[in-house]
Protein backbone atom coordinates (compact mmCIF):
# COMPACT_ATOMS: atom_id res chain seq x y z
CA UNK A 1 0.00 0.00 0.00
CA UNK A 2 1.64 3.44 -1.12
CA UNK A 3 1.82 5.85 1.63
CA UNK A 4 -0.04 9.48 1.42
CA UNK A 5 1.28 11.44 -1.71
CA UNK A 6 3.33 14.40 -1.04
CA UNK A 7 1.35 17.44 -1.14
CA UNK A 8 3.14 21.35 -2.28
CA UNK A 9 6.78 22.15 -2.45
CA UNK A 10 6.30 21.77 -6.32
CA UNK A 11 8.90 24.95 -6.83
CA UNK A 12 11.58 23.10 -4.80
CA UNK A 13 10.49 19.55 -6.37
CA UNK A 14 11.49 21.03 -9.79
CA UNK A 15 14.65 22.41 -8.65
CA UNK A 16 15.43 19.30 -7.12
CA UNK A 17 14.54 17.44 -10.01
CA UNK A 18 16.40 19.32 -12.28
CA UNK A 19 19.89 19.16 -10.13
CA UNK A 20 19.44 15.18 -9.80
CA UNK A 21 18.78 15.34 -14.18
CA UNK A 22 22.33 17.35 -14.61
CA UNK A 23 24.13 15.00 -12.19
CA UNK A 24 24.84 18.23 -10.51
CA UNK A 25 22.86 17.22 -6.73
CA UNK A 26 24.93 16.91 -3.57
CA UNK A 27 25.69 13.47 -2.19
CA UNK A 28 24.64 14.59 1.47
CA UNK A 29 21.70 17.00 1.83
CA UNK A 30 20.08 18.32 4.94
CA UNK A 31 16.26 19.47 4.29
CA UNK A 32 15.36 21.74 7.54
CA UNK A 33 11.96 23.67 8.04
CA UNK A 34 9.47 23.90 10.57
CA UNK A 35 7.60 20.44 12.09
CA UNK A 36 5.20 19.07 9.82
CA UNK A 37 5.56 20.46 6.42
CA UNK A 38 6.44 17.54 4.80
CA UNK A 39 10.57 17.25 5.16
CA UNK A 40 10.56 13.62 5.66
CA UNK A 41 7.76 13.11 2.74
CA UNK A 42 9.34 15.56 0.81
CA UNK A 43 13.13 13.25 1.33
CA UNK A 44 11.05 9.96 0.43
CA UNK A 45 9.71 11.60 -3.17
CA UNK A 46 13.50 12.38 -3.22
CA UNK A 47 14.76 8.92 -2.63
CA UNK A 48 12.39 7.88 -5.11
CA UNK A 49 12.99 10.16 -7.85
CA UNK A 50 17.07 9.29 -7.36
CA UNK A 51 15.74 5.37 -7.27
CA UNK A 52 13.70 5.70 -10.58
CA UNK A 53 14.37 3.68 -13.38
CA UNK A 54 11.45 4.68 -15.66
CA UNK A 55 12.19 7.35 -18.94
CA UNK A 56 11.04 10.82 -19.35
CA UNK A 57 10.48 12.66 -15.87
CA UNK A 58 11.15 11.26 -13.14
CA UNK A 59 9.96 9.79 -10.84
CA UNK A 60 8.09 8.44 -12.64
CA UNK A 61 5.99 6.12 -10.41
CA UNK A 62 5.27 3.58 -12.57
CA UNK A 63 8.43 1.69 -12.58
CA UNK A 64 8.94 -0.49 -9.93
CA UNK A 65 11.68 1.52 -8.26
CA UNK A 66 8.73 3.77 -8.19
CA UNK A 67 6.38 1.21 -6.62
CA UNK A 68 8.81 -0.18 -4.45
CA UNK A 69 9.67 3.61 -2.92
CA UNK A 70 6.18 4.30 -2.53
CA UNK A 71 5.45 1.53 -0.62
CA UNK A 72 9.06 1.97 1.65
CA UNK A 73 9.83 -1.89 0.74
CA UNK A 74 12.87 -1.00 -1.85
CA UNK A 75 15.85 -2.78 -0.45
CA UNK A 76 18.03 0.55 -1.65
CA UNK A 77 15.90 2.59 0.37
CA UNK A 78 16.26 3.10 4.06
CA UNK A 79 14.61 5.23 6.39
CA UNK A 80 15.69 6.15 9.52
CA UNK A 81 14.26 8.00 12.39
CA UNK A 82 14.07 8.04 16.53
CA UNK A 83 13.15 4.65 18.04
CA UNK A 84 13.05 3.67 21.86
CA UNK A 85 16.24 2.96 23.05
CA UNK A 86 17.03 -1.43 22.81
CA UNK A 87 17.39 -3.29 26.12
CA UNK A 88 20.13 -5.22 27.33
CA UNK A 89 23.33 -5.55 25.71
CA UNK A 90 24.56 -3.02 22.65
CA UNK A 91 22.44 -4.36 19.81
CA UNK A 92 23.55 -5.61 16.64
CA UNK A 93 23.78 -3.81 13.40
CA UNK A 94 20.87 -6.37 11.65
CA UNK A 95 18.84 -5.75 15.26
CA UNK A 96 18.51 -2.20 14.48
CA UNK A 97 17.86 -2.46 10.74
CA UNK A 98 15.15 -4.74 11.27
CA UNK A 99 13.43 -2.70 13.80
CA UNK A 100 13.75 0.20 12.27
CA UNK A 101 12.07 -1.77 8.95
CA UNK A 102 9.86 -2.79 11.49
CA UNK A 103 8.24 0.64 12.47
CA UNK A 104 8.45 1.75 8.80
CA UNK A 105 5.59 -1.02 8.64
CA UNK A 106 3.69 0.73 10.92
CA UNK A 107 4.25 3.84 9.29
CA UNK A 108 3.28 2.57 6.07
CA UNK A 109 0.09 0.90 7.39
CA UNK A 110 -0.91 4.47 8.91
CA UNK A 111 -0.66 5.28 5.04
CA UNK A 112 3.31 7.45 6.67
CA UNK A 113 0.87 9.59 8.75
CA UNK A 114 2.36 9.97 11.62
CA UNK A 115 2.84 12.03 15.06
CA UNK A 116 6.05 13.42 16.41
CA UNK A 117 8.33 11.28 18.25
CA UNK A 118 8.24 10.55 22.01
CA UNK A 119 10.75 12.64 23.66
CA UNK A 120 12.78 9.84 24.66
CA UNK A 121 12.85 8.54 21.66
CA UNK A 122 16.57 9.16 20.02
CA UNK A 123 19.13 7.87 17.17
CA UNK A 124 21.65 5.93 19.34
CA UNK A 125 24.61 5.38 18.43
CA UNK A 126 23.72 1.42 17.76
CA UNK A 127 21.44 2.90 15.01
CA UNK A 128 24.44 5.33 14.10
CA UNK A 129 26.64 2.05 13.32
CA UNK A 130 23.74 0.13 11.39
CA UNK A 131 23.38 3.26 9.15
CA UNK A 132 27.49 3.09 8.05
CA UNK A 133 26.78 -0.23 7.99
CA UNK A 134 24.26 -0.04 5.36
CA UNK A 135 26.05 2.50 2.98
CA UNK A 136 28.62 -0.28 2.22
CA UNK A 137 26.52 -2.40 0.97
CA UNK A 138 26.22 -2.40 -2.95
CA UNK A 139 22.92 -1.99 -4.47
CA UNK A 140 20.28 -4.70 -4.58
CA UNK A 141 18.21 -3.16 -7.42
CA UNK A 142 18.25 0.04 -8.15
CA UNK A 143 21.96 1.62 -9.22
CA UNK A 144 21.84 3.55 -6.20
CA UNK A 145 20.92 3.79 -2.58
CA UNK A 146 19.38 6.18 -0.62
CA UNK A 147 19.85 6.94 3.41
CA UNK A 148 17.05 8.61 5.00
CA UNK A 149 17.46 9.99 8.32
CA UNK A 150 14.32 11.75 9.82
CA UNK A 151 14.74 13.90 12.51
CA UNK A 152 18.58 13.72 12.47
CA UNK A 153 18.97 16.63 15.39
CA UNK A 154 18.08 13.37 17.72
CA UNK A 155 21.38 11.75 17.31
CA UNK A 156 22.58 11.37 20.43
CA UNK A 157 26.43 11.69 21.01
CA UNK A 158 27.58 8.97 23.73
CA UNK A 159 31.09 9.00 25.52
CA UNK A 160 33.25 6.16 23.86
CA UNK A 161 31.10 6.23 20.61
CA UNK A 162 34.12 8.21 19.21
CA UNK A 163 34.44 5.28 16.47
CA UNK A 164 31.01 5.34 15.01
CA UNK A 165 30.55 9.25 14.95
CA UNK A 166 33.97 9.41 13.13
CA UNK A 167 32.52 6.80 10.72
CA UNK A 168 29.63 8.72 10.07
CA UNK A 169 30.98 11.63 9.62
CA UNK A 170 33.32 10.49 7.22
CA UNK A 171 30.11 8.86 5.50
CA UNK A 172 28.41 12.35 5.19
CA UNK A 173 32.04 14.13 3.70
CA UNK A 174 32.64 11.17 1.89
CA UNK A 175 29.77 9.06 1.00
CA UNK A 176 30.09 5.82 -1.72
CA UNK A 177 29.47 7.17 -5.65
CA UNK A 178 26.30 4.71 -5.15
CA UNK A 179 24.90 6.62 -2.10
CA UNK A 180 23.06 9.74 -1.37
CA UNK A 181 22.31 10.83 2.36
CA UNK A 182 19.52 12.68 3.09
CA UNK A 183 18.81 14.29 6.73
CA UNK A 184 15.87 16.32 7.88
CA UNK A 185 15.30 18.66 10.88
CA UNK A 186 12.96 20.95 12.40
CA UNK A 187 15.98 21.71 14.84
CA UNK A 188 18.99 22.47 12.73
CA UNK A 189 20.84 24.59 15.31
CA UNK A 190 20.69 21.21 17.24
CA UNK A 191 22.76 19.30 15.11
CA UNK A 192 26.49 19.01 15.61
CA UNK A 193 28.36 21.82 13.92
CA UNK A 194 30.33 18.57 12.41
CA UNK A 195 27.42 17.49 10.86
CA UNK A 196 26.39 20.86 9.53
CA UNK A 197 29.50 21.24 7.92
CA UNK A 198 29.29 18.60 5.77
CA UNK A 199 25.87 18.47 4.54
CA UNK A 200 24.10 21.41 1.84
CA UNK A 201 21.49 22.91 3.34
CA UNK A 202 17.82 23.36 1.49
CA UNK A 203 15.28 25.23 3.75
CA UNK A 204 11.53 24.30 2.91
CA UNK A 205 8.76 26.97 3.53
CA UNK A 206 5.29 26.73 4.79
CA UNK A 207 2.90 25.23 2.42
CA UNK A 208 0.10 27.57 1.46
CA UNK A 209 -3.54 27.26 2.66
CA UNK A 210 -4.91 26.10 -0.66
CA UNK A 211 -1.67 23.04 -0.70
CA UNK A 212 -2.96 22.19 3.44
CA UNK A 213 -6.63 22.49 2.01
CA UNK A 214 -6.11 19.77 -0.44
CA UNK A 215 -3.82 17.58 2.19
CA UNK A 216 -7.03 17.62 4.43
CA UNK A 217 -9.28 16.09 1.63
CA UNK A 218 -6.94 13.15 1.29
CA UNK A 219 -8.94 10.00 2.19
CA UNK A 220 -5.84 8.53 4.47
CA UNK A 221 -5.96 12.12 6.36
CA UNK A 222 -9.28 11.96 6.69
CA UNK A 223 -9.23 8.92 8.63
CA UNK A 224 -6.10 9.85 10.90
CA UNK A 225 -7.44 12.95 11.73
CA UNK A 226 -10.80 11.93 12.79
CA UNK A 227 -9.90 10.71 16.01
CA UNK A 228 -8.30 13.16 17.36
CA UNK A 229 -9.71 16.07 19.34
CA UNK A 230 -9.55 18.98 16.45
CA UNK A 231 -11.75 21.51 15.31
CA UNK A 232 -14.50 20.34 13.23
CA UNK A 233 -14.31 23.31 10.85
CA UNK A 234 -11.68 22.86 7.61
CA UNK A 235 -11.04 26.45 7.91
CA UNK A 236 -10.07 26.18 11.69
CA UNK A 237 -7.70 23.13 10.90
CA UNK A 238 -6.06 24.98 8.18
CA UNK A 239 -5.81 27.72 10.43
CA UNK A 240 -4.42 25.17 13.30
CA UNK A 241 -2.08 23.84 10.83
CA UNK A 242 -0.38 26.96 9.58
CA UNK A 243 1.22 26.11 6.55
CA UNK A 244 2.72 22.61 8.53
CA UNK A 245 -0.62 20.43 8.41
CA UNK A 246 1.41 17.48 9.80
CA UNK A 247 1.47 19.48 13.42
CA UNK A 248 -2.19 18.56 13.52
CA UNK A 249 -1.23 15.10 13.59
CA UNK A 250 0.12 15.69 17.05
CA UNK A 251 -1.20 18.53 17.81
CA UNK A 252 -3.49 17.32 19.80
CA UNK A 253 -1.22 16.01 22.46
CA UNK A 254 -3.29 14.56 25.73
CA UNK A 255 -2.34 13.52 28.90
CA UNK A 256 1.00 15.03 30.52
CA UNK A 257 1.43 17.75 28.03
CA UNK A 258 -2.18 19.15 27.25
CA UNK A 259 -2.26 19.01 31.59
CA UNK A 260 0.94 20.95 31.49
CA UNK A 261 -0.41 23.06 28.50
CA UNK A 262 -3.65 24.19 30.50
CA UNK A 263 -1.48 24.63 33.89
CA UNK A 264 0.58 27.50 32.31
CA UNK A 265 -2.40 28.78 30.39
CA UNK A 266 -3.91 29.22 33.92
CA UNK A 267 -0.60 30.08 35.48
CA UNK A 268 -0.22 33.00 33.07
CA UNK A 269 -3.67 34.57 34.80
CA UNK A 270 -2.52 33.64 38.28
CA UNK A 271 -0.38 34.82 40.77
CA UNK A 272 3.69 35.20 40.39
CA UNK A 273 3.85 31.88 42.64
CA UNK A 274 1.94 29.90 40.27
CA UNK A 275 3.87 31.33 37.43
CA UNK A 276 6.77 30.14 38.72
CA UNK A 277 5.51 26.90 40.30
CA UNK A 278 3.95 25.96 36.30
CA UNK A 279 7.53 26.75 34.67
CA UNK A 280 9.00 24.82 36.70
CA UNK A 281 7.15 21.61 36.24
CA UNK A 282 9.62 21.08 33.20
CA UNK A 283 12.14 19.76 33.09
CA UNK A 284 15.21 21.83 32.23
CA UNK A 285 17.00 19.48 29.82
CA UNK A 286 16.94 20.62 25.85
CA UNK A 287 13.94 22.03 24.99
CA UNK A 288 13.18 18.89 22.54
CA UNK A 289 10.48 16.29 22.28
CA UNK A 290 8.56 16.04 25.66
CA UNK A 291 8.64 20.27 25.69
CA UNK A 292 7.26 19.90 22.05
CA UNK A 293 4.57 18.35 22.60
CA UNK A 294 3.68 20.66 25.53
CA UNK A 295 3.67 23.68 23.04
CA UNK A 296 1.80 22.18 20.39
CA UNK A 297 -0.75 21.28 23.09
CA UNK A 298 -0.59 24.96 24.28
CA UNK A 299 -1.73 25.96 20.55
CA UNK A 300 -4.76 23.72 20.88
CA UNK A 301 -5.94 25.12 24.19
CA UNK A 302 -5.38 28.98 22.65
CA UNK A 303 -7.16 28.05 19.48
CA UNK A 304 -9.81 26.73 21.27
CA UNK A 305 -10.39 29.79 23.66
CA UNK A 306 -10.37 32.04 19.98
CA UNK A 307 -13.16 29.87 18.33
CA UNK A 308 -15.08 29.63 22.25
CA UNK A 309 -14.33 33.86 22.36
CA UNK A 310 -15.53 34.55 18.19
CA UNK A 311 -18.68 31.80 19.07
CA UNK A 312 -19.37 34.55 22.05
CA UNK A 313 -18.79 37.72 20.50
CA UNK A 314 -15.98 38.26 23.10
CA UNK A 315 -13.42 40.21 20.63
CA UNK A 316 -11.41 41.28 23.39
CA UNK A 317 -10.47 37.38 24.60
CA UNK A 318 -10.33 36.53 20.96
CA UNK A 319 -7.70 38.99 20.33
CA UNK A 320 -5.56 38.31 23.90
CA UNK A 321 -5.87 34.41 22.74
CA UNK A 322 -5.10 34.98 19.28
CA UNK A 323 -1.44 37.23 20.33
CA UNK A 324 -0.80 34.37 22.86
CA UNK A 325 -0.35 32.03 19.97
CA UNK A 326 2.07 34.28 18.64
CA UNK A 327 4.05 34.40 21.70
CA UNK A 328 3.50 30.11 21.70
CA UNK A 329 5.32 30.59 18.22
CA UNK A 330 7.59 32.76 19.13
CA UNK A 331 8.73 29.88 22.10
CA UNK A 332 8.60 27.31 19.60
CA UNK A 333 11.02 29.21 17.35
CA UNK A 334 13.33 29.74 20.46
CA UNK A 335 13.19 25.78 21.50
CA UNK A 336 14.12 25.08 18.45
CA UNK A 337 17.50 25.66 19.55
CA UNK A 338 19.51 23.96 22.92
CA UNK A 339 17.80 26.03 25.38
CA UNK A 340 16.46 25.01 29.10
CA UNK A 341 12.40 24.57 29.08
CA UNK A 342 11.92 26.31 32.40
CA UNK A 343 13.76 29.54 31.29
CA UNK A 344 11.65 29.74 27.78
CA UNK A 345 8.26 29.21 29.36
CA UNK A 346 8.79 31.44 32.56
CA UNK A 347 9.52 34.29 29.90
CA UNK A 348 6.39 33.07 27.72
CA UNK A 349 4.23 32.77 30.98
CA UNK A 350 5.21 36.52 31.53
CA UNK A 351 4.36 37.63 28.60
CA UNK A 352 0.84 36.14 28.43
CA UNK A 353 0.70 37.36 31.70
CA UNK A 354 1.31 40.74 30.09
CA UNK A 355 -1.74 40.83 27.42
Amino acid sequence: MPIVPLFGHDVLRRRLADSAARGALPASILIEGRRGIGKQRLAIWLAQLLLCAGEGERPCGKCANCRYSMELVHPDLRWFFPRPRQTGADPAAQDILDDQAEAVRVRVAASGLYPPPSGSDAIFVATVRALVRFAAYSPSVARRKVIVVGDAERMVPQEGADQAANAFLKLLEEPPADTTIILTSSEPRSLLPTIRSRVVSIRVAPLPDSVVASFLKNDAVISALSELDLPSSQQDRIALAAGAPGTLLGATASGAAMATARAILAAASGPRADRIRAALTLSPAGARGGYSEVLDALTVALHDKVHEASMSGDATKSERSSRAMDLVEGAKMRASGNVNPQLVTSALIRAMSEL
